[in-house]
């Protein structure tokens, strides 16, 4: 074997290993042969102590009878007086004093290093608080009855599941803003920083009053709707909204179709005179409901800004344009996790009996779709079900017929 060249002073398990198995091949009754070990620190390249020091290892364990092993004597270096967290002083800090790393350093009088290492070893971990609206009872009571209303009234094992709410439409306004009003960018050390201006608009078009660098009068330009009120709502619905249904929707599915809307004031009534008119139509049945408050959103707008937020925008037309070319390039796949990620609240929402005291679930939904499994609904376990409607049987629970349960109720046998 040829001489190995080591660039470090560190020897690994394995070249121990061998130059033990290399000393015993030239023992004899456990005594070696002249020269061995000199020998030995020529060929693998070490000094002749720690050949010695090896064999020395190798002959105690042919002593006691077992196979010899050298292991390695590296360990990692441990500070015999390394900082302990002290969880009785973290727990008297308030909320506020814990919420940078900064902060909770000082109070605890150790260094910002130290708590970050503490951090990575999970002695502490972050959690990000979200403000959750206050509920009333009435509200609670009106979140766990619209919950039960979305479970199909049909049992199989024990286990129901969600409708699918494939005829459910969402509905909802959401800001989509040129530009963030804080964020962070990387430049190199010779770029300017970048000048940011922001514009919230809700969009028209309408004739320029007057000529300008830009454009000339009466040239057609974005504006800004400075309010959205239920003219504008109930235009929205009948002139886009439901022709787009329409034409989009398959031929050969149940044409009932539902608008889902929360309390919002600019949102029109179930029984809005003008809807009511187109509502049952080219063989289509559309039914305006409004969900409890504080329900979940779908969250659909939020994965849209995701991308919007990387595309540069010069104007509110550009703005316009970058809004429908991310709704493009979402992948429809989700929109279904979305769906998903709404029942799974749903369901948290009847464990909390109507509450929002839940952590929002999490199911690995790309791993299952991965794995070809991905669920297009949720089960929910029949206990959990009755549980819910005897809790809604109590007298103090009675708030009428709000939200439809008779379906569940009666196949449940309630």
């Amino acid at each position: 074997m040829e001489t190995t060249q080591r660039d470090t002073r560190t020897i690994g398990v394995d070249t121990k290993n061998l130059i033990a198995q290399s000393l015993l091949q030239q023992s004899y009754s456990g005594h070696l042969r002249h020269g061995a070990l000199i020998k030995a620190a020529q060929q693998f390249g070490v000094c002749k102590k720690t050949v010695h020091r090896i064999w020395a290892k190798a002959k105690e364990q042919m002593e006691r009878g077992v196979p010899v092993n050298v292991r390695d004597r590296v360990r990692g270096y441990n500070h015999k007086d390394k900082m302990q967290l002290d969880d009785n002083k973290v727990r008297q800090l308030s909320m506020l004093e814990r919420s940078t790393i900064r902060k909770m350093a000082r109070k605890l009088e150790i260094s910002k290093s130290t708590l970050g290492r503490m951090k990575k070893e999970g002695l502490i971990r972050p959690h990000t608080s979200a403000v959750k609206p206050i509920l009333t009872d009435l509200n609670k009571l009106a979140r766990l009855r619209w919950s039960l209303s979305q479970i199909q009234p049909i049992r199989i094992d024990g286990k129901l599941k969600y409708n699918t709410m494939h005829n459910v439409v969402h509905i909802d306004e959401k800001w989509f803003y040129m530009t963030k009003s804080s964020d962070r960018y990387y430049l190199l050390p010779d770029e300017d920083e970048p000048y940011r201006s922001c514009i919230f608009p809700f969009t028209t078009m309408e004739p320029a009053k007057r000529n300008s660098k830009n454009r000339a009068k009466g040239t057609m330009e974005t504006k800004p709707i400075q309010s959205v009120n239920k003219a504008i709502t109930r235009d929205c619905i009948i002139q886009k909204i439901i022709p787009a249904i329409k034409s989009k929707w398959p031929p050969n599915v149940c044409k009932e179709i539902l608008i889902q809307q929360d309390n919002a004031k600019p949102h029109i009534s179930p029984t809005d005179s003008e809807f009511q008119a187109i509502a049952n139509k080219d063989g289509f049945k559309f039914q305006i409901i409004c969900q409890p408050p504080n329900v979940l959103d779908l969250g659909f707008f939020t994965a849209i800004q995701s991308l919007q937020d990387d595309k540069i925008a010069k104007g509110v037309d550009d703005l316009v344009n970058n809004v429908y070319s991310s709704f493009e390039e979402l992948s429809p796949h989700t929109l279904n996790n979305v769906f998903l990620s709404l029942q799974g609240c749903l369901l948290e929402i009847m464990k909390v009996h109507g509450g929002n005291g839940y952590k929002l679930p999490h199911m690995k939904k790309a791993r299952l779709s991965r794995l070809d499994s991905l669920p297009i609904t949720l089960e929910v376990e029949e206990e959990l079900v009755k549980e819910a409607l005897e809790y809604l049987q109590l007298p103090e629970n009675n708030i009428g017929e709000a939200y439809d349960i008779s379906r569940i109720s009666e196949a449940l046998g309630f």
